[in-house]
């Protein structure tokens, strides 16, 4: 599935999906003016960047990632409250 299949009301359901040295080469990195690439992992351990991250990147060098395949998003749970 590819960011052009998905409508905006299931942005949150979807995450674009990297490879450990896509990661790497994007992480802290401004895909528009002032907004910076934040990956983090999943549930499953796969590397992921939201959908929004994706759709917004206006920077040449990363529109790579508006073809990245998506991902049901599956958060890592929070830790029980103490």
């Amino acid at each position: 599935m590819k960011l052009a299949d998905i409508t905006k009301a299931e942005w949150t359901t979807y995450v674009g999906l990297l490879t450990q040295e896509q990661m790497y080469s994007i992480i802290k990195k401004e895909y528009t003016t002032d907004s910076y690439f934040n990956p983090l992992q999943d549930l499953n351990d796969n590397w992921i960047i939201s959908v929004e991250e994706m759709e917004y990147c206006t920077n040449i060098e990363y529109l790579w990632v508006k073809d990245l395949p998506l991902i049901i998003y599956e958060p890592i749970p929070a830790p029980p409250l103490s």
